[in-house]
């Protein structure tokens, strides 16, 4: 019997590995992004699919700690300094935008004609919105740094706060909650206050001795036991002081954001963040009730759709009020448009009170859960049908008409240092760019720069390199740098074409593009660099210019081997930190090699190369 019990185990945790394995590739070879494919995978195997699973919740339980582990990772790169310059964001922003969309859908459901109580509960329900989807979709585009990222942030956060007072709200609502006394709730909401001072205390005094006792003892698997420790202490100190997991997690990373061991416990923390938060929308998947969303499709589209767009538009309302523009506050809206998974902790509160049935609570999830699957399709919608932000051209010169001797293209960090040999010399320089706020700037420390995209051959001939002697392509971007070197010397094959490469593989692509010069941008600075270190070694100055030398033809061996045989090619010229013997040698011998007898004379013979 237990090895039956083992087996089915071990089936459903295949299952699950398996789900998200192949359906998370294909939604994002379908551009559909990582969450979709999880919630999609969760709908199949769960026990309204293929009854792989056939109770959810117990998944979901567990899988809400990826949200924990989430919430303390993003702890640990906001510091208490950071996080006090977000409390106008915190408890502005957040507080109002949270009000008036709770307003927003409690109005919904007294338009659908339901008691105000319950109404309530949907739409305040509905407002908490998903933490784990928003700061995916944010960790995934780049963005949670952003200064948008960070009034997203904000706002999730008063959003885990706001659990509190909404369920306290729950029992004054329930049937008989108005006999709660108001030293109960009182007592509630200290406790849930002491709960946060006492973390904040301990963060600050203890966390950090802690670690350093267990770093001394210099046991890797302790260390990763102690991480996961603090995360989950600290959720479950938070759920039993009737607070949110998520913010006790979020807490304790705060208060580890400036320690020593950051980094370290990030690292440790991070694998199974990443895994429990992929279980978590599975099991959100697998929560879809599709029994109940086909008994009352009608009325669960309906509010998806209405809920959805009136939050949005509270959103929207809310960002604009506050100063933000048109793009940042449509974005803000699409992204969390959603109901999130705090949802059902209040609609389960609502229907162990009863304010709302069983099946109310059921449709009511199914409703949170629709509008999460929504929301990445939202975004792509959004993407395509929103036009990307123009940049104003106000006080900037379009290049027309240049007649410079040399044309540089790209004036950042690289094009500036050189163009300063140029101008020192009286040299008629043209510099174009594609970057505003770079124009603007350059204009400030006497540089005129015009606005041009290297890309584009109609821009060039306006940039005069049809007269030029000579183009500098100085851009960061390696397949820019090759396009430009590709229509420059395909339209003006005799002008002089130099190049900054970002790598070795950018520098073999230009020279196949017919460059007569290029510089991987880091080369020159780093065998300086190298010399240097070489002197305070204490080696001679004219040996460390020998062996720089060396190393400079060495590499310009290796690079025409590459450029006839492929970018594996020239291992030969590398000198590794490796003891293992290489059959080649590591430099050129001063003497070629002499045999001694007839046999030697043989061997040499063959390991000469061929002509």
């Amino acid at each position: 019997m237990a090895a039956e019990a083992s087996g089915s185990d071990l089936i459903q945790v295949v299952a699950l590995l398996a789900a998200g394995v192949v359906a998370v590739p294909i939604f994002k070879r379908m551009g559909l992004g990582s969450i979709l494919g999880y919630l999609a995978a969760g709908v199949v195997i769960g026990p309204f699919g293929l009854g792989v699973f056939s109770e959810s919740e117990a998944i979901l339980h567990v899988a809400e700690l990826g949200v924990v582990m989430f919430l303390f990772i993003i702890g640990l790169e906001m510091q208490p300094s950071r996080l006090w310059g977000l409390r106008r964001e915190i408890f502005g922003l957040g507080a109002l935008q949270v009000g008036v969309c709770a307003v927003l859908l409690t109005g919904v459901g007294v338009a659908g004609g339901f008691p105000i109580s319950q109404s309530f509960v949907a739409g305040a329900g509905f407002v908490l919105t998903s933490t784990a989807i928003v700061m995916q979709l944010l960790e995934e585009r780049g963005e949670i740094a952003a200064p948008k990222g960070q009034r997203i942030v904000s706002v999730l956060l008063l959003e885990d706060l706001a659990i509190v007072p909404l369920l306290a709200l729950i029992a004054f609502l329930a049937p008989g909650g108005a006999d709660t006394s108001l030293s109960e709730r009182l007592t509630e909401v200290g406790i849930g206050l002491a709960a946060i001072v006492g973390l904040v205390v301990a963060g600050r005094y203890l966390l950090n001795p802690f670690f350093r006792i267990l770093a001394d003892a210099r046991a890797r698997e302790v260390m990763t036991a102690a991480a996961l420790l603090v995360v989950l202490g600290s959720a479950l100190a938070m759920q039993l002081s009737g607070l949110s997991m998520a913010m006790g997690a979020f807490l304790a990373g705060v208060l580890l954001s400036e320690s020593t061991f950051r980094h370290q416990l990030e690292a440790d923390i991070e694998p199974f963040r990443g895994i429990l938060l992929g279980l978590f929308f599975l099991a959100v998947g697998m929560s879809l009730d599709l029994h109940v969303v086909a008994a009352n499709w009608r009325l669960i589209a309906i509010y998806v759709v209405a809920y959805m767009v009136m939050k949005a538009f509270g959103i929207y309302i809310v960002a604009r009020i506050l100063k933000s523009g048109h793009r940042e506050a449509l974005e803000r809206a699409v992204f969390m448009a959603q109901g999130g998974e705090f949802a059902f902790v209040l609609y389960s509160a609502a229907a162990a009170v009863g304010i709302i049935d069983g099946n109310a609570n059921a449709t009511l999830t199914a409703i949170v859960i629709i509008s999460m699957v929504l929301t990445p399709l939202a975004i792509i919608a959004l993407r395509y049908l929103t036009p990307r932000d123009e940049q104003s051209l106000d006080g900037v010169d379009v290049a027309d008409g240049l007649t410079g001797s040399v044309l540089v293209i790209g004036f950042g960090r690289f094009g500036q240092i050189a163009s300063q040999p140029l101008l020192l010399r009286g040299i008629d320089v043209s510099i174009i760019d594609n970057d505003v706020e770079m124009i603007q700037a350059a204009a400030d420390f006497g540089f005129k720069v015009y606005y041009g995209d290297g890309t584009r051959l109609d821009i060039l001939h306006a940039a005069g390199a049809g007269r030029a002697r000579a183009v500098l392509i100085c851009v960061d971007k390696a397949d820019a740098a090759v396009r430009i070197a590709e229509l420059v010397k395909a339209e003006f094959p005799l002008l002089t074409v130099l190049a900054r490469a970002f790598d070795r593989g950018t520098a073999l692509q230009l020279i196949r593009a017919g460059v007569d010069y290029q510089l991987r941008e880091t080369f020159e600075s780093a065998l300086i660099f190298g010399g240097s270190a070489l002197e305070s070694l204490g080696v001679d100055p004219e040996d460390v210019a020998e062996t720089i030398e060396d190393v400079r033809r060495r590499d310009n061996d290796r690079f025409e081997t590459q450029l006839a045989e492929g970018i594996r090619a020239g291992q030969r010229f590398l000198r590794g930190n490796i003891g293992t013997p290489i059959p080649t040698p590591l430099s050129t011998p001063r003497r070629a090699g002499q045999a001694l007898n007839e046999e030697t004379a043989g061997v040499l013979h063959k390991s000469e190369p061929a002509d």
